[in-house]
C-alpha cells in the first residue's frame, strides 16, 4: 500500500499541472488531454510536428515551423517582424499519424465524425500536413494579423479557427477571400 501512495500523489500533482495549464493557456479545440497523453507517452513527438513549448515563427529547430511551406514561413516572419510581436505556434506542419491521431481525439471528445470534422481534418486533407497552415497561439498575434494579415497574404479561412492560417498571395492586392463556416464546408477536405 504505501508503494501505491507515491504513486498516486504523482499522478494527483500531473493531473494537477495539466488542469492548470489548461487553465492558464487555451489551445485550439483540435488539441485534448489525449493528444498530451499520447505526446506525453511517446507515440508522437516533436518530429511530427508536436509543439509542446512556446516556439516563435522565428524558431529553426522544431519541424512544426521548419517543415511549412517556405512562402507562408517567409509571410508569418515578415509579419512577425513588421508587427512588433514574436507570433507564436501553436501547431504548424504535422506528420500524418499526428494528425490522424489528432482526428482520433477529437472524435472521442465531439461524439462523432461529422462533429469532428468540423474542428479536425484527415490526414489526407489537412493543411497542416501540407505545410500550408499554421495555428497562431497569441491573441495579440491573432488580432494583428485579423486586421492586417491581408497584407502579407496571411488569411484566416476557417470562421471557427480564429487562430488557423494559411497563405493567400492575391491577398495582398485583393483581401482574403470570404471564410468557411468551418472545415466541414472546405472543398478541398471533401475527398
Amino acid at each position: 500500500m504505501s508503494q501505491s501512495r507515491p504513486l498516486a500523489r504523482w499522478l494527483l500533482g500531473a493531473g494537477l499541472a495539466v488542469a492548470i495549464a489548461a487553465c492558464t493557456y487555451q489551445l485550439p479545440k483540435s488539441y485534448t488531454a489525449t493528444s498530451i497523453a499520447y505526446v506525453l507517452h511517446g507515440s508522437v513527438g516533436e518530429a511530427d510536428g508536436v509543439v509542446s513549448r512556446d516556439v516563435s515563427v522565428f524558431d529553426s529547430s522544431m519541424p512544426a515551423v521548419t517543415n511549412l511551406d517556405a512562402d507562408l514561413l517567409g509571410a508569418l516572419r515578415h509579419a512577425s517582424t513588421d508587427a512588433g510581436i514574436t507570433f507564436s505556434v501553436s501547431s504548424g506542419w504535422r506528420s500524418p499519424e499526428y494528425q490522424n491521431q489528432l482526428l482520433r481525439d477529437a472524435v472521442a471528445t465531439y461524439g462523432s465524425e461529422a462533429e469532428a470534422a468540423r474542428w479536425v481534418a484527415t490526414a489526407a486533407t489537412s493543411q497542416h500536413v501540407k505545410g500550408a497552415a499554421v495555428d497562431i497561439a497569441n491573441a495579440d498575434a491573432t488580432a494583428w494579423l485579423s486586421r492586417h494579415g491581408a497584407e502579407y497574404g496571411l488569411c484566416q479561412i476557417y470562421e471557427n479557427e480564429p487562430w488557423h492560417y494559411e497563405l493567400r498571395p492575391k491577398a495582398a492586392g485583393s483581401g482574403c477571400p470570404v471564410m468557411y463556416a468551418d472545415p466541414t464546408q472546405d472543398p478541398r477536405t471533401q475527398q
